[in-house]
């Protein structure tokens, strides 16, 4: 399980990366749709974060419901 945690918090690692990435490299490109993309790659940064954050804690509030 600790093995599966840490490639999975190394994914997230690399995948919030690639997002401040994009989030750069859209904010200094001169394309018609850079407006759009900055802003999705903006909001999948806020997101994606919070979202394995409540799936981390309903996980946990599973198990401990489950153990009693």
């Amino acid at each position: 399980m600790k093995k599966a945690k840490r490639i999975l918090a190394a994914a997230a690692v690399v995948i919030l990366a690639g997002l401040y990435l994009c989030s750069l490299i859209f904010a200094l490109i001169d394309h018609p749709m850079k407006d759009s993309l900055l802003t999705a790659s903006l909001y999948a940064t806020v997101v994606i974060p919070v979202l394995l954050y409540v799936f981390l804690f309903v996980t946990k509030l599973f198990r401990r419901n489950h153990e009693d």
